[in-house]
């Protein structure tokens, strides 16, 4: 299978690469569909995919002065501790079926919430434009640590969310941070999440690290392919044939 672990993932980065998203969203219900794991030890692995791939990214950002840390401090101070509270809680529990039916069904919410924020990216930064009138800047840390929490639970539970969705909250919350700061905020961020919640999962056994590395063997060519094929794919078809791809896996996985 390790042909098809390393084709799998030259896709998955081919996708991210022309995108910028749908790598956790795809792997996972990959992972679970094709390679047959169960859905803790799909998101586990998925977690150290998503984490190890954005390594790069978030080192060039970081290097091009790309990264607001203001805002990145203030969503790890919500992330990092919702997450270890999660993976804690899962360790108390143990991985029961009760877990096995939340993870699965956090996996599909969290699709279908990531199709409908690239489905829908150029009308958040007017939604974020209009909450200014009743978001002060006095209440907006707040709101950005509480953003981290919920992406940490989301990501610990789910694998899906660190990418597409934490950059929509971003947005959200400060419209007026040029895009290629979002985007390399949102990176920055994802980052430690992804990897600490991977850490999580690994101690609960819930990482396959042989299909992993074919995955990533596969991905990073592939990154650099789909990095590329920007310039001759229109943008519009790659986003919707993803958010079509995203909704039928959500609902697949939910039902």
């Amino acid at each position: 299978m390790d042909w098809i672990a390393i084709v799998s993932g030259f896709g998955i980065g081919a996708i991210v690469g022309m995108t910028g998203v749908g790598g956790g969203s795809l792997m996972t219900p990959l992972l679970i569909g094709v390679f047959k794991l169960n859905p803790a030890v799909a998101i586990g692995t998925d977690l150290w995919f998503a984490g190890i791939t954005k390594v790069g990214g978030a080192w060039a950002h970081h290097r091009h002065g790309h990264v607001d840390y203001r805002i990145t401090g203030l969503m790890l101070a919500g992330s990092i501790p919702a997450s270890l509270a999660t993976i804690g809680l899962m360790h108390f529990t143990g991985i029961t079926k009760g877990w096995a039916s939340a993870l699965t069904f956090s996996l599909g919410i969290a699709l279908l919430l990531t199709a409908v924020t690239v489905a829908y990216k150029q009308a958040w930064h007017a939604v974020g434009l209009k909450l200014e009138r009743w978001l002060p800047e006095s209440r907006k840390r707040g709101f950005t640590v509480a953003s981290g929490v919920l992406l940490g639970v989301l990501v610990s539970l789910s694998s899906i969310g660190a990418g597409a969705v934490g950059a929509t909250l971003i947005l959200l919350l400060y419209p007026r941070l040029p895009a290629h700061r979002l985007v390399g905020t949102d990176i920055a961020h994802a980052v430690p999440l992804t990897l600490v919640a991977g850490i999580g999962h690994a101690t609960l056994g819930n990482v396959n690290w042989g299909l992993l590395a074919a995955l990533l063997i596969g991905s990073l060519p592939g990154i650099w392919v789909g990095a590329h094929l920007t310039k001759v794919m229109p943008e519009r078809l790659v986003r919707t044939l993803l958010c079509v791809s995203l909704v039928t896996a959500g609902l697949k996985v939910i039902h």
